[in-house]
């Protein structure tokens, strides 16, 4: 096997929530064709008993490291008086630094892989020879724009200079890169608008969903009351755009749907959420879980599920989730931006309040706008099959990763 070194921003286990599925599933490709050694970090205390399940994935060295907030938030600081992104002297950690530098020189290493845009700061100055591929995700500089309409005073400020600074780092890295990779074709095509000078070196590979484990052919027990007639949300609940949604949705959308439907419960699925999720408790129809330990069932015995963000870029884990449930999802165009979709499943999106409580009343009754019963259960659920496989997903991503031609632009 060849040496490959695979650097990631947060530990890619375990593969529960957001970036961590995905970087879960890649670092498993990767290490059926290469000896990866695997260097990340870890911000979440919970994660620190998973060293030895990433280890066993892996077949070269792994070196993950604890990062301190704090210390990383007053390193951050530096990038105020420096002009850089704040994202990148966040996560410039000297021991990181030199396991990279050492391991380089330790190794035959000829590729390197990359998920996210601040581990690419611990190559600079390497061999040019050797294959480098960023998996950027997302355009997270135009997240930080997105962030920052939300806000105002000096947050709006910050945000702002965030996402120029990172976009000046996004597109240096892009160029210096053999390969940037995206989440879905939208987003790669708007990095091609915002870095035409990498234009060549820009593709993407779409995520997939696990088929077996999100199975509607399954027992699951049902964990909502008889005669509750509910919309489920899954995600972190400490994620902002999460919190938004479901703070919005829970104020704007919900109270005029219960009114026309009382058994309509709007049910808020997710681990850490904030005290503002914590307060929609108070609102009637309003159920916060908290963490779960399993949200199959969730969906499993739901009307829908509701992903009604204001602020996403990608794809949306979730609404693949739903999806491969059999779950009929009520959307907005942002939380679908980046999902294929027909015009059935198109019917079911929705931007603004008014247009949101008319579908949700539909879905809780169990029929769409002609009196008919909904197919876009069973529509999404097919659409997973087809289009959302991990394995036929992962190869474009491979492709990349050796420099073959294949799959690029498809």
């Amino acid at each position: 096997m060849d040496d490959l070194l695979f650097l990631a921003h947060r530990i890619p286990y375990p593969p529960r929530k957001g970036d961590k599925i995905r970087s879960y599933h890649l670092l498993r490709a990767l290490a059926e064709r290469y000896r990866v050694h695997l260097g990340a970090f870890v911000d979440d205390a919970e994660d620190e008993c998973h060293g030895a399940a990433v280890a066993a994935i892996c077949t070269g060295e792994t070196r993950l490291i604890q990062l301190d907030p704090w210390r990383a938030k007053w390193r951050a600081v530096r990038g105020v008086f420096t002009g850089d992104a704040l994202t990148l002297p966040y996560y410039d950690h000297p021991q990181m630094r030199a396991w990279v530098g050492e391991i380089l020189q330790r190794h035959p290493i000829r590729r390197v892989v990359v998920y996210s845009a601040a581990p690419a700061q611990f190559l600079r100055g390497i061999d040019p020879s050797i294959r480098r591929v960023i998996d950027f995700v997302d355009v997270d500089s135009a997240k930080w724009g997105e962030y920052a309409e939300g806000r105002s005073g000096f947050a709006r400020w910050l945000y702002r200079r965030e996402s120029r600074a990172l976009l000046a780092a996004e597109k240096e890295i892009a160029s210096t890169f053999d390969a940037a990779l995206f989440v879905s074709e939208p987003e790669a095509a708007l990095f091609r608008s915002l870095a035409p000078e990498s234009e060549a070196k820009i593709d993407y590979w779409e995520n997939g969903v696990d088929l077996e484990f999100f199975s509607p052919d399954r027992d699951y027990s049902n964990p909502f009351q008889p005669g509750e007639l509910p919309l489920v949300f899954t995600g972190a609940m400490d994620y902002w755009p999460n919190v938004d949604a479901v703070t919005w949705f829970a104020h704007e959308v919900f109270p005029r749907v219960r009114s026309a439907i009382p058994e309509a419960r709007w049910v808020i699925v997710g681990g850490r959420p904030t005290r503002e999720v914590l307060k929609l408790r108070a609102l009637p129809g309003v159920v916060v879980t908290g963490n779960v330990p399993d949200v199959r069932p969730w969906l499993y015995w739901s009307k829908a599920a509701v992903a009604p963000l204001r602020i996403a870029r990608g794809i949306q884990n979730k609404v693949l989730e739903a999806m491969a449930m059999g779950r009929p999802v009520l959307a907005t165009s942002q939380a679908m931006e980046g999902v294929r979709h027909g015009p059935l499943l198109r019917r079911w999106m929705a931007d603004s309040p008014d247009e949101l409580v008319v579908k949700a009343k539909a879905l809780l009754m169990g029929a769409d706008e002609d009196g008919a019963q909904p197919a876009c259960g069973q529509l999404g659920r097919a659409l997973m099959q087809e289009q959302y496989h991990w394995g036929r997903n992962l190869a474009r991503a491979m492709a990349a990763v050796e420099g073959l031609p294949m799959g690029f632009g498809v």
